[in-house]
């Protein structure tokens, strides 16, 4: 197989890009399942159940009944048992324990699937220069993000607050799209072939647009979360039997209502966007690729208001709730693909003047 036109190179030596590509595509669905353990861990209420961050010697869960012990009793120590799990038994901690220990445990395998091929590409040169500095960066963006998420639990770690902050769980959400979006931008460059790219300004323009509406709905879906605003109002289509809710204040990040109102405001708005984007899309023809995925976004973006509006009216039920929140969460994700996948392929300019 013939190296992409993006990664074209001089030195005839560089090997095929197909299995760096399949490491990059195993790597964004490895994201993709880490966001997911995310909002299971946060659903459940499991992120604060590991108190301390140890990136190695944190690998093995405890191991017999005394070092569990040690574990119930540091969590013991923070305003999340003492304040709501303050029932708990050490079998409930155990089930809490697992969700977050399987989270960070998965990010710890993620390292070592990124490290061995890559050391394994570098070595068998199926990397050309240019691509070798991206890939330090990818590197150094996914031991970031592992900080970030430390410093996000560590808000809760206290005896005030009985959850994570909800601007760092945020930014924790967001940095993790903003890596899946990198990692596969990256593998695109090296599967789509040039005749597969339109040219087309204005679809270009609102496909960006779009993308930030929608980045903008992930941030307040995010402090939905935090803020456990879903139960403030579990009605649909009103909010709380009021079309504007009488009880709007100035603050647009901290307030439940405010971030509800906002949440479902942008849910509208993006779809509509996304069916006017459809049907500015179904006038070029473009290649196949682009007229495969360009339904896509639309039909997945009716579904997550589906599941948004049943989250909304199953918030009460925590076991409910999970399972649909955990499903919207997911077509979140794919809508992002899906719309990162559009933005390559559609370009302001012709392939080669945008390389």
């Amino acid at each position: 197989m013939a190296v992409p036109l993006c990664c074209m190179n001089a030195d005839s030596r560089v090997k095929s890009s197909r299995p760096v590509a399949i490491w990059l595509l195993i790597g964004v669905g490895m994201i993709m399942i880490q966001v997911l353990l995310g909002g299971i861990t946060r659903l459940t209420g499991s992120g604060l159940s590991i108190t301390e961050w140890k990136p190695l010697l944190g690998t093995l869960p405890p191991m017999n009944d005394a070092e569990w012990q040690a574990a119930f009793d540091q969590y013991k120590t923070i305003g999340q048992f003492k304040q709501l799990n303050f029932d708990f038994t050490l079998q409930d901690f155990k089930f809490i324990f697992f969700w977050e220990w399987l989270h960070r445990n998965w990010a710890r395998l993620m390292a070592l699937v990124f490290a061995v091929p890559f050391a394994y590409f570098l070595i068998n040169r199926y990397f050309v220069k240019s691509m070798i500095k991206p890939m330090l960066l990818l590197f150094l963006l996914g031991g970031l993000q592992g900080a970030i998420g430390w410093i996000m639990v560590k808000s809760g770690l206290n005896e005030e607050n009985l959850y994570v902050n909800h601007i760092r769980l945020a930014i924790h959400f967001i940095a993790a799209l903003g890596l899946l979006c990198y990692v596969l931008w990256f593998a695109l460059k090296l599967i789509i072939p040039a005749d597969q790219v339109i040219v087309s300004r204005s679809l270009k323009t609102i496909t960006t647009r779009i993308i930030i509406l929608l980045v903008i709905q992930l941030i307040y879906g995010a402090f939905m979360a935090g803020l456990k605003a879903g139960p403030s109002a579990p009605t649909w289509p009103t909010i709380n039997d009021q079309w504007w809710p009488s009880n709007i204040t100035s603050d647009w990040v901290s307030n439940p209502i405010n971030v509800h109102f906002i949440h479902r405001a942008l849910a509208y708005t993006l779809t509509i966007s996304l069916i006017y984007w459809w049907w500015q899309a179904r006038k070029i023809q473009g290649g196949s690729l682009f007229r495969f995925y360009r339904p896509l976004p639309m039909l997945v973006v009716l579904i997550q208001v589906i599941l948004g509006i049943f989250a909304t009216l199953y918030s009460p039920w925590p076991a409910t709730l999970l399972w649909i929140g955990v499903a919207h969460q997911f077509t979140a994700m794919l809508l992002l693909i899906l719309l990162t996948i559009e933005a390559f392929l559609i370009r302001s300019r012709s392939f080669q003047q945008a390389r």
